[in-house]
């Protein structure tokens, strides 16, 4: 039998505390500045691999291993915050190694620099991600964690459409100076990206308070694993079946690219993709706290399914727009539209199913786990998706992707319904 254990119990101090607090709002600043540094990049780098020479697959194997990297972090990051207790201090050198990451991206003549740096930008990602994600869930009570990881989405999400919003503006601009190469106008938006990159560690070190976290030092990697839930560890097998073909959605940005720049050429194309991809942050910021509310008032693991199907129906309808040839920026922008929602929920619910599964002396360490499963699988998908791009088709590659994304909706499903059958 599986048992399910039930939601943490966070100290209030004899009274309810509010969702909407210093911490909450404090690390959404920090992760809208944070995303108006690396998403300029996301936004733009389709782009600049484009005028460097650089096919579909350089970009997929640059995602996924990045992602990789940033999945293997999180797990030890999050293991490390639950034995030490450093949780702060581990997050503030996450963000800076991002604003580091970007130095290296705008210097690279090729893509052995650019995978350095963007490697490195996804090292610090790991390293804060799960670690500020306790962080907040031990702010607020159980009862409003959907409310304050969709808010926290929210504005996180924020600075991923104003970063690549300003991007695509400069990188019209500059496209008017004189540069020696196609690609100065990419670089100068690179350069410009530190900014928001200083300020996130800033904002982080001044505004957030991390919640009463005592040490574990007699905890034990392996042993900690082994002793999860195992309610929560089939859970991570839905989600990794699921990842598998949830590829990066910098691959969309590519995808509107390769498919506009017929007509529009490559820069114009690149700037009509960026603002695409700008569409799709702006919907997910628009239903981020919504979902949040829905998923406190009916349950998390209902509109976890249905964001998964919308994944699903993302990559289907990709597959179907480069079968079609379609040029049409309306069409498109519907097809970003969906990969908006559906990222809007797999962010703000995967970790709140998370919450609701583990106790609180782990907690970390499981955020940890759903990263690495999440980054692992992210780099298989990635990778597969621009081989087969290249090596096959772009149908093939989004194809395949839906298959995977549809087989992991359905576990899920599954392990809901056995959940249930065990109340």
């Amino acid at each position: 039998m599986i048992k399910e254990t039930g939601p943490i119990k966070v100290p209030t101090g004899g009274k309810p505390r509010s969702w909407l607090n210093r911490t909450v709002v404090g690390a959404g600043i920090t992760s809208a500045l944070g995303d108006f540094c690396y998403e300029t990049t996301t936004v733009i780098l389709p782009g600049f691999l484009a005028v460097l020479g650089l096919p579909a697959a350089i970009l997929g194997l640059i995602e996924g291993i990045a992602d990789a990297v940033a999945s293997f972090t999180k797990m030890v990051s999050g293991y490390i915050a639950d034995k030490l207790g450093y949780r702060k201090l581990l997050v503030l050198t996450g963000y800076s190694l991002t604003p580091l990451g970007q130095v290296l991206i705008a210097l690279a003549a090729s893509w052995p620099l650019i995978l350095v740096g963007r490697t490195l930008s996804w090292f610090g990602k790991g390293l804060r991600g799960p670690l500020r994600d306790a962080i907040v869930a031990q702010a607020v009570s159980p009862q409003t964690r959907g409310r304050a990881f969709g808010f926290h989405r929210a504005t996180d999400t924020i600075g991923a459409v104003l970063g690549p919003l300003l991007g695509v503006a400069l990188l019209g601009w500059a496209e008017g100076l004189y540069w020696s190469d196609a690609s100065g106008p990419f670089r100068m938006v690179l350069w410009l990206s530190l900014i928001p990159g200083g300020l996130a560690v800033l904002a982080f070190l001044m505004l957030v308070n991390d919640p009463q976290h005592m040490p574990n030092p007699a905890m034990r990697f392996f042993s900690t694993l082994r002793s999860l839930p195992s309610r929560f560890k089939g859970y991570l097998g839905a989600v990794g079946i699921f990842g598998m073909g949830d590829f990066s959605h910098t691959l969309l940005i590519l995808a509107a690219t390769t498919l506009l720049t017929p007509s529009l050429g490559v820069v114009q194309a690149a700037q009509v993709a960026g603002l695409l991809y700008v569409w799709r942050n702006v919907a997910q910021v628009a239903v981020s706290y919504p979902i949040g509310v829905v998923a406190d008032r009916i349950g998390q693991f209902p509109v976890l399914i249905a964001g998964y199907a919308l994944g699903v129906l993302t990559a289907m309808l990709m597959a179907v727009a480069f079968w079609m040839n379609i040029d049409s920026v309306s069409l498109l922008a519907f097809i970003f539209f969906i990969a908006g929602l559906f990222i809007a929920v797999q962010e703000a619910l995967e970790s709140t199913v998370t919450a609701e599964m583990v106790q609180p002396d782990t907690l970390t360490t499981c955020y940890g786990a759903l990263g690495t499963v999440n980054g692992t699988t992210k780099f298989v998908s990635s990778a597969t998706v621009g081989v087969v791009w290249t090596a096959v088709s772009p149908v093939a590659g989004f194809g395949l992707a839906a298959v995977l994304m549809a087989v992991g909706t359905l576990t899920l499903l599954r392990l809901r319904a056995d959940g249930q059958d065990m109340c």
